[in-house]
């Protein structure tokens, strides 16, 4: 699916979601990627495509003028996501054409799979990928053409919507390009700052701080193997930093070295080898797996091997076998097969369960909710299980945006993630990107959907919108035995205290999920009926 400002001049309007039931956690899922080809399918003249059923055999799906086809998968089946790039854009030719493809991870269930464009842009969360192999669905190939961008209802409106964005971007402490943090050093300006705050889980959450980060640091980055700063459609930021390693073992061109993947298979991994992580990222995304979810995987079974509870020897920050994993989880192969399961049942297969840090069978990202405690909140109560992506409270506890919060006070912190999820569920549902969030607001953005759409709303309205996706999402999940129960943490982040700054403290989730279920008018963790008539989701 794509939302009403893709592929318009809106800024970071190139995003594309992925929506489904997940194959990890059992809850609603929406994965969202960047790059061209959401802008792309938007091009073609669509909205979104919905594949119902399980085709016979495998199948892509080609789209241009206004027309989806569907073609045999035959000779492209098997094959990982980069080769299956390569043969569709040679088949439709390779202008203005994008390709969203799963691997082998895909095909053979793989329950964190994640779906990969050619941009190696990934719908990653969730098992979307494994959701496509079942469906024999390969790829879905985009053939669209910027001439055929949406037109705004209200032209003159919308040129003053997107330049009050663009301004809002240009004058960004986080955003401009060139000169903020994500232009400069990517998302991966995260490393050094959460770690020195004492919020960066080290192997698999045992510590708080990793004593190697500046190893694997944007920074670090920059100076050694940047060699490129790519962007997604109607973006000046250009987030993305395209390394490549010249020599050595881990010889690789790729982009691109994300926060999130490098501290999964970093810190989390006990790895300091900023070229290894780069090639792990890149066989990733070649067989199509969650670079979080793998990172996790990955360090569930180092700890496991650590307490005995496996035969085989994975030592932390060993890379080759890391290497040997990424492929073995990938092909479903030895240990592998056990841990394309996901990190919470191969902890269980390991026989211990905590060893998972995870929220409804998905793991955490890279934020510690001992030394960012709206982060705990956060993962808690995602609707598609641990998620930093549905209400991002290190904008307010790290950098400062829209203001500054005391990373271990958790007193406000319910109250902060409700606004947060539900503004997030406005940018998704746009579907723009994120980080557009760092220096754009809600004024913004009625003012571009209403230029855009000819649709009249107000600031009041258009939260209330995302209230009511929010709480829709969860009504959904309520109807499959989710309540507060699920809405927990593992033991660890609530009775084990952090490192380094965050020594001594941990998780005060109880006094946040109260406060949060007291702004949201939920009943542990549950949608009353007088909020659904409220918000109009049921009559």
């Amino acid at each position: 699916m794509v939302g009403p400002l893709v592929g318009s001049d809106v800024t970071m309007s190139g995003r594309m979601a992925v929506v489904t039931k997940s194959p990890l956690t059992g809850t609603v899922t929406d994965s969202h990627h960047g790059g061209w080809s959401g802008a792309r399918l938007r091009w073609a003249g669509f909205d979104g495509v919905i594949f119902k059923g399980r085709a016979r055999k495998p199948t892509y799906a080609y789209v241009e003028g206004e027309k989806v086809t569907l073609k045999s998968a035959a000779r492209i089946w098997g094959k990982n996501v980069h080769d299956t790039v390569k043969a569709l854009t040679k088949a439709h030719g390779s202008k203005d054409i994008s390709v969203v493809a799963i691997g082998q991870a895909g095909e053979k269930l793989v329950r964190f799979a994640a779906i990969v464009n050619e941009n190696d842009r990934a719908s990653g969360r969730g098992g979307t990928g494994a959701v496509m192999g079942w469906k024999r669905l390969k790829a879905v190939a985009i053939k669209g053409n910027i001439k055929d961008k949406p037109k705004p209802a209200r032209p003159e409106d919308f040129k003053k919507a997107v330049a009050l964005g663009n301004t809002a971007i240009v004058k960004g402490d986080v955003t401009a390009p060139r000169k903020g943090g994500l232009s400069v050093y990517g998302t991966n300006v995260l490393m050094n700052i959460v770690n020195e705050i004492g919020a960066l889980p080290t192997r698999n959450a045992q510590q708080t701080q990793f004593e190697h980060a500046e190893k694997v640091s944007g920074e670090t980055v920059k100076e050694t193997i940047l060699v490129n700063d790519p962007t997604c459609h109607a973006c000046p930021v250009a987030c993305k930093k395209e390394v490549e390693v010249k020599e050595g073992p881990y010889k690789i061109h790729m982009e691109s070295t994300e926060y999130e993947s490098m501290w999964a298979l970093g810190a989390n991994c006990g790895c300091s080898s900023k070229e290894a992580i780069a090639k792990i990222i890149y066989l990733a995304n070649d067989y199509g797996v969650d670079t979080i979810e793998l990172g996790n995987c990955i360090s569930i079974a180092m700890e496991a091997s650590q307490k005995g509870l496996i035969r085989e020897k994975i030592e932390w920050g060993d890379t080759e076998a890391m290497i040997d994993l990424v492929r073995k989880i990938g092909s479903r192969r030895g240990i592998g097969k056990t841990l394309a399961e996901g990190g919470w049942r191969a902890a269980k297969a390991f026989g211990n369960e905590g060893l998972a840090n995870q929220v409804k069978g998905q793991c955490i990202a890279a934020y510690d909710p001992r030394g960012l405690q709206g982060m705990g909140i956060g993962f808690a109560t995602s609707n598609r299980g641990a998620c930093h992506l549905r209400g991002y409270t290190p904008a307010s506890e790290v950098l400062g945006v829209p203001e500054k919060t005391d990373p271990l006070a958790w007193e406000g912190k319910g109250k902060l993630l409700k606004i947060f999820q539900d503004l997030h569920a406005i940018s998704d549902s746009f579907d723009i990107c994120k980080f557009n969030a760092f220096s754009e607001g809600i004024n913004e953005y009625v003012a571009q959907y209403t230029a855009m759409t000819g649709i009249d709303i107000d600031s009041d309205g258009l939260m209330r919108a995302g209230e009511r996706i929010y709480n829709l999402e969860r009504y959904y999940n309520n109807q499959l035995g989710f309540a507060g129960k699920d809405d927990n943490l593992p033991e660890k982040f609530l009775k084990q205290p952090g490192s380094g700054p965050a020594a001594g403290h941990v998780c005060e989730l109880d006094k946040m999920k109260k406060e949060y279920y007291e702004a949201r008018g939920w009943v542990d963790g549950v949608v009353p009926e007088n909020k659904l008539r409220e918000l109009g989701i049921i009559a």
